[in-house]
């Protein structure tokens, strides 16, 4: 079958973004990021600031956490029913997901962060495509994107990629990202955008093997 959900995953400085998008546009599919941020936050009962934020902060997650957690109920026979005690970052990683996975049954998406590749990996209709490239590219391209001097674009990307480490572990145990946890891996120090969006169209379109 052709993949109808495209998952893809970017350092900073690796013009994922883009590559995202125009995917998106030639495939006539749905593009989500902040998208699941915000619906993940209208069901926490929380700001789209705050959800996004407990990314990095723990005493945010467990804010969401009790925004969660539902009144204790009370049975037919009158007990009250206490709800069991959940790990912050249990209750936050699984209300990304429930809201990623919900995306995914509607198809025709592509979904970019949020670790999507990883809580979907294994579904034949999921195709995981990491966007990266070198630092020195990378750097080089944000200072010119930004407007920034070398010093304080290398910074920005190093402090990005502790963060999107701190991330994966954190949430999806991932201690170190490998090629082989994505279907295609593109390297757009060589690569160009234009190029980096036909192959991942290509591979989308082909059938998938299980």
């Amino acid at each position: 079958m052709a993949r109808r959900v495209i998952c893809i995953s970017r350092t900073l400085g690796a013009g994922g973004d883009e590559v995202a998008q125009r995917v998106a546009s030639a495939l006539a599919f749905r593009y989500v990021d902040d998208e699941i941020v915000a619906r993940a936050a209208e069901e926490a009962g929380v700001s789209k600031d705050e959800i996004a934020k407990a990314e990095h902060s723990q005493p945010l997650v467990a804010r969401i956490v009790e925004a969660l957690a539902a009144v204790p109920a009370v049975s037919e026979g009158g007990f009250v029913a206490v709800p069991p005690v959940i790990s912050p970052k249990i209750a936050y990683s699984h209300l990304i997901e429930h809201v990623i996975r919900e995306t995914t049954e509607t198809g025709d998406v592509v979904i970019v962060a949020h670790g999507a590749s990883h809580p979907l990996a294994g579904r034949a209709d999921v195709l995981r495509v990491l966007v990266t490239a070198s630092p020195d590219v990378r750097t080089k391209r944000l200072a010119a994107q930004d407007g920034l001097g070398e010093g304080a674009a290398k910074k920005a990307l190093e402090a990005s990629d502790r963060e999107r480490e701190k991330y994966l572990e954190r949430f999806y145990n991932v201690r170190h990202e490998l090629p082989t946890q994505y279907d295609l891996t593109l390297n757009t120090d060589t690569i160009g955008v234009g190029t980096a969006v036909e192959l991942i169209v290509a591979a989308a379109q082909a059938s998938s093997r299980v």
